[in-house]
């Protein structure tokens, strides 16, 4: 028992990086590209099976409809841990449960690889989950905590940019592998990428363990006072709100079935509508949870901080601005008749914008520009660029000139999520920043959710002529909607 108590402490011990690294000036921007690493990653993976669903289906003899949760079910499990494991990674150390992402995440890429069914492919996409989430539960936290102030919205757009890197990737590697090797190397590319981010984040991740669990700001229960944070610590008593893990878990996992049982997964009708109730009851029940919990998952008081919920609103429709066009763009371009290896190209200029954007956009835009300001500019482009796609195709435009809006819509995308997440980070208290920036990602992840399973009900409903560009003219019209909850953030 001692011997496994040891093993377990040396496994959890956070080594503190060589000195002769922790001494360089630009030692921060190293532990960045270490970060880097796993937000390529994790967005190379949420790209790449874009066009694999046709591979998946001739593979497993399986509908878009099932084959869609090779996607689903990755996003899902993001959704329900990043909160819990952001709570856990201010008790372990997030430079620890960085590094066993990367484990997790190359052993189950390994699996899924060897995948000889659906159901094992989704269970392997399962446990990559849990390592994607024990990334990306602390990727803004160790970003925004180890670099110097003045750098935060810098360090924040090349983490983005990484990001937009894994996405820009993702299509056009994606449909060489499939063409040259196999759909199983979409899954096997990861783990090489797996290893080096273990030895970097061994090497250039500065130690980050605290002694205790950070407080949550709690709401005033005073009857009529606006729910705030309240000022002074609150004890851990070491308790664990399975409860409020169980009810998101259930909310989002049922919300997306019933919109997987409309886009033709066979379920019954009574089955969809039993659904649908059944996530409005877990997310009512949720939201009662965790204004009781003594350790909330979602933390009530963190997230009715002034600025936070309007930022986390904003980070969700961003990344469902995002993803609809990965998703509905080869249904363009395949109906316009381009190949399938220049659909990739022209697909690829969305995310590839959107690195560019999210890297040196924010230097084109006057210096005086508050992130407010920013993120409304970046909307509205965003809006206008997703018009275009709507109405490009109904004008008969070539398919190919599609990549112009689509330019647009990256680059407006670029300067709105940057920004916008300095604003929720400069909002948010530095003790509670690995659970915030969790919330900032179960955001991302809950809007790519919604950004790959709408469209895909989209063209069921209406038929792949109709279907894409009527959900990307709606698409125009929530871009506007981010203008409006780009609201300024009150100062602490």
């Amino acid at each position: 028992m001692n011997a496994a108590s040891t093993l377990t402490a040396r496994l959890l011990a956070e080594r503190p990086r060589p000195r002769g690294i922790a001494g360089r000036r630009y030692a921060h921007w190293l532990a960045v590209g270490t970060v880097c690493l796993g937000a390529f990653l994790g967005q190379l993976t949420a790209s790449v099976t874009a066009l694999v669903y046709p591979a998946l289906q001739r593979r497993f003899d399986a509908g878009f409809a099932a084959v869609e949760w090779v996607a689903l079910a990755y996003l899902l499990v993001l959704v329900a841990l990043l909160a819990p494991i952001g709570r856990l990674s201010d008790l372990v150390g997030r430079k620890t449960v960085y590094l066993g992402g990367f484990a997790v995440f190359g052993l189950a890429s390994l699996g899924a690889g060897f995948a000889g069914g659906l159901g094992t492919l989704v269970a392997c996409r399962v446990v990559q989950a849990v390592g994607g989430a024990m990334m990306q539960a602390n990727s803004v936290a160790l970003v925004a905590r180890g670099v110097p102030g003045h750098a935060m919205r810098r360090a924040l757009g090349v983490q983005a940019a990484a990001q937009g890197l894994g996405l820009a990737l993702g299509p056009s590697l994606g449909g060489l592998l499939v063409a040259h090797a196999s759909w199983r190397w979409v899954f096997w590319i990861n783990v090489p990428v797996a290893v080096v981010g273990i030895v970097a984040g061994w090497f250039l991740l500065p130690r980050t363990r605290v002694e205790a669990a950070p407080a949550m700001p709690r709401p005033r229960a005073a009857v009529g006072a606006a729910v705030g944070p309240v000022v002074g610590p609150e004890p851990d008593d070491g308790r664990f709100d399975l409860a409020g893990l169980l009810l998101l878990g259930g909310s989002t996992t049922a919300l997306l079935l019933a919109l997987s049982a409309a886009s033709g997964l066979p379920l019954p009708a009574w089955a969809v509508a039993a659904l649908l109730a059944a996530a409005v009851l877990c997310a009512l029940a949720l939201v009662r949870q965790e204004r009781r919990a003594t350790r909330p998952i979602l933390a009530p008081g963190l997230v009715n901080t002034p600025g936070v919920r309007p930022g986390l609103a904003v980070a969700l429709i961003g990344y469902l601005l995002l993803f609809c066009p990965l998703v509905l763009g080869p249904v363009l371009l395949a109906e316009a008749g381009l190949p399938t290896a220049r659909s990739g190209l022209v697909i690829t200029v969305l995310p590839a914008a959107f690195a560019v954007a999210a890297t040196v956009g924010g230097g084109l835009l006057p210096r005086g520009w508050s992130d407010v300001a920013r993120c409304r500019c970046g909307a509205a482009l965003a809006g206008a660029g997703l018009l275009g796609c709507a109405l490009l195709p109904a004008l008969g435009a070539p398919a190919v000139l599609l990549a112009g809006p689509l330019l647009v819509v990256g680059g407006g995308l670029g300067l709105l999520l940057p920004a916008n997440n300095a604003l929720v980070m400069q909002a948010i208290p530095a003790e509670c920043s690995a659970v915030g920036g969790g919330m900032v990602n179960m955001a991302r992840s809950l809007g790519t959710a919604l950004g790959t399973a709408l469209p895909v009900l989209g063209v069921h409903l209406a038929g792949p002529a109709l279907g894409g560009r009527s959900v990307l003219l709606a698409l125009a019209v929530v871009a506007g909607l981010a203008v409006a909850l780009a609201r300024p953030v009150r100062r602490r």
